[in-house]
């Protein structure tokens, strides 16, 4: 795959956009291991946030005091979640899951 040549004018706007995302996914960490940001709203960020969407869900979790990468593969493997998948990657039932696990909330029904 050839590589299209960037004018130094773009990839100096390409490094600006790059910082920007990296930034704001270190932001979001933050608030979520802190306890600023709660799971659901996290989640639904995902969908309009391009720079929250293509965070790492394993690198989310090593956000939250007390999880490392361990506990974080462990549980990732036992909800069903690859070891690299994105937050807007998730599926329905990996979503429910991760909001379950973080709130204690009663696992959805289906009405």
């Amino acid at each position: 795959m050839v590589l299209k040549s960037l004018s130094d004018e773009d990839r100096a706007r390409a490094r600006a956009k790059a910082l920007q995302s990296r930034t704001r996914r270190a932001e979001v960490k933050n608030a979520f291991g802190s306890g600023r940001l709660g799971i659901t709203e996290l989640l639904d960020m995902t969908a309009e946030d391009e720079a929250v969407g293509r965070l790492r869900v394993a690198d989310l979790l090593e956000s939250v005091p007390g999880v490392g990468e361990i506990r974080a593969a462990a549980l990732m493997e036992r909800i069903g979640i690859s070891p690299n998948r994105r937050l807007r990657g998730l599926g329905r039932k990996q979503r429910a899951a991760l909001i379950q696990h973080f709130t204690d909330a009663p696992p959805p029904t289906k009405e």
